[in-house]
């Protein structure tokens, strides 16, 4: 059966996203999650897995909390409760008042509770290696699955935080006005392979923080300034 061709717009944008992912590659070689879970280095797997469930802990406290607060939290949080059992055992209360700096703190306790009860009681104490099911989690929408089946599975998935969104709208793959994650999500993932996806969100944070900040970018110093819809606008 014949394939369908690539229609050449898509094809030119796949070719333009390829060079700003190898331009971020040799600027931030090593693609390393912000959030401090136990994995982010690599490492063997039995290790991930075991770990696993905290990287979906950060992730829930990371909605509308930076990176580097969820990062503090977590260390007294871990130190508390050192075991996805000994979190699904907690008292919501206390996990309400060490992760209250992450905001939206009942919520996010009660989603953690829940989330860590079933991955004890139903999965072993890991996290599921598939899309649906980790929908099933309280909690766990799009971004955190994607970035769980990326760093843990190394399954890929683009994970449309606030940084991945912001640059790429930029970038001109699609409107800057664009905010909805899934309709993101959706243009960019044919345009990255789906092996390089996890580590090309990792670089668009470090990016996003070093270069292309939401304030004021700084598009005379940027590598990827003849890439980008933004800085030939605005040049």
């Amino acid at each position: 059966m014949p394939t369908t061709p690539t229609p050449p717009h898509q094809a030119a944008e796949t070719a333009r996203m390829a060079a700003i992912a190898a331009r971020l590659k040799a600027v931030y070689p090593h693609a390393v999650c912000a959030l401090e879970w136990g994995g982010q280095h690599g490492g063997e797997s039995e290790l991930l897995l075991r770990e696993s469930w905290k990287l979906l802990v950060m992730g829930r406290l990371s909605a509308q909390c930076t990176d580097a607060r969820v990062n503090i939290v977590c260390r007294e949080l871990f130190e508390r409760f050192p075991t996805v059992y000994a979190m699904a055992d907690a008292a919501v209360e206390d996990i309400e008042a060490i992760v209250r700096p992450c905001g939206l703190y009942r919520t996010k306790a009660r989603n953690i509770k829940d989330a860590c009860h079933i991955l004890a009681e139903d999965y072993g104490g890991t996290v599921p290696d598939d899309m649906d099911t980790l929908l099933t989690l309280p909690g766990v929408g799009r971004k955190i699955a994607n970035l769980l089946l990326g760093d843990i599975y190394k399954k890929g998935g683009v994970v449309t935080d606030t940084h991945c969104i912001r640059i790429c709208g930029r970038l001109g793959f699609y409107p800057e006005s664009l905010k909805d994650p899934l309709k993101v999500e959706r243009i960019l993932t044919p345009l990255i392979p789906e092996a390089e996806q996890s580590d090309f969100c990792h670089r668009i944070v470090q990016f996003g923080r070093d270069t292309c900040t939401a304030r004021s970018p700084s598009c005379g110093e940027c590598p990827l300034g003849d890439l980008c819809a933004h800085a030939t606008k605005n040049n």
